[in-house]
């Protein structure tokens, strides 16, 4: 116990350490962005600096949800807190989208009405290099080198490679935004995970007494999953055979799926020993 204690302090010190490495990286990734962008005039770059503030924001907001939902559970959620972190990601979502709106009006006001003169400098390439989002960033240095061909070529066109560039990134930020919120509403509906309904079923029915599955709910809260699983065990057994049975299912289960809070219930059951039993989820 005082182990498993141990563990889950050691994983929510790492945890907070990651959160507050990525806040330190979002202030000066954005930081350099802004200051670049507004002195070239790059919407590119601007508009990468609009992601590296969300970006920003979101580690504050999952420096704070991390803790939040670390607390253990009450009389009132009897789950724990760990869904404020599915709240935390929603919320997420939804100012990223508004930035990607935003991005998008403003470069495609470049696009049709012209203006924002653009100068690819070192600096635009340097801070771009150092950027995180490997596609974005991607996005961005060829839109400044459609400028420089520009300038370098006369053809005027290629400037609004650099608005080209911003539309990509709100492109590419409303992907990620998207997955994002598909993530956290599966969450907030307990939707459950792919393939772990089968790994749970499979470990219990490998445990010695265990008739059939009969049933498996699962659900996540947070970086937690909770399941509920029922096993049917042979008419006539013992209540304290059925105990065995259902404490070995338990360990069965933590065995092929860590991090799982398993409560497993046994019932007579239904058919003849080893006849398949229906699995519901």
């Amino acid at each position: 116990m005082a182990a498993a204690v141990h563990d889950s302090s050691v994983a929510e010190r790492e945890k907070n350490l990651v959160a507050l490495s990525s806040v330190g990286a979002a202030v000066l990734l954005t930081s350099m962005k802004v200051v670049v962008g507004l002195a070239t005039g790059s919407i590119g770059i601007l508009s990468e600096a609009a992601h590296s503030g969300i970006d920003l924001l979101a580690a504050l907001m999952t420096f704070w949800a991390v803790r939040a939902s670390s607390r253990p559970p009450d009389s009132d959620h009897l789950y724990g807190h760990g869904k404020i972190e599915n709240f935390s990601a929603l919320f997420e979502t939804g100012l990223l989208l508004a930035t990607c709106v935003w991005i998008a009006y403003e470069a495609g006001k470049r696009l049709i009405l012209g203006g924002g003169h653009v100068e690819a400098t070192v600096w635009s390439f340097v801070v771009m290099g150092f950027s995180t989002d490997v596609w974005s960033s991607t996005v961005v240095i060829l839109g400044l080198l459609g400028v420089l061909f520009s300038h370098r070529t006369g053809l005027e066109w290629l400037a609004l490679a650099d608005a080209v560039a911003a539309l990509g990134v709100a492109f590419i930020a409303a992907l990620v935004s998207i997955r994002l919120g598909r993530k956290a509403v599966d969450d907030l509906l307990d939707a459950a995970p792919t393939g772990l309904l089968e790994a749970i079923a499979r470990a219990a029915s490998g445990v010695d007494g265990v008739v059939g599955v009969s049933q498996v709910r699962v659900r996540r809260s947070g970086p937690k999953t909770f399941a509920d699983v029922i096993l049917q065990v042979a008419r006539g057994l013992p209540v304290e055979r059925a105990h065995e049975i259902a404490h070995a299912a338990d360990d069965a289960i933590h065995d092929a799926v860590l991090d799982v809070d398993v409560m497993v219930h046994t019932e007579p059951a239904e058919s003849e020993p080893g006849a398949p039993a229906e699995l519901r989820a």
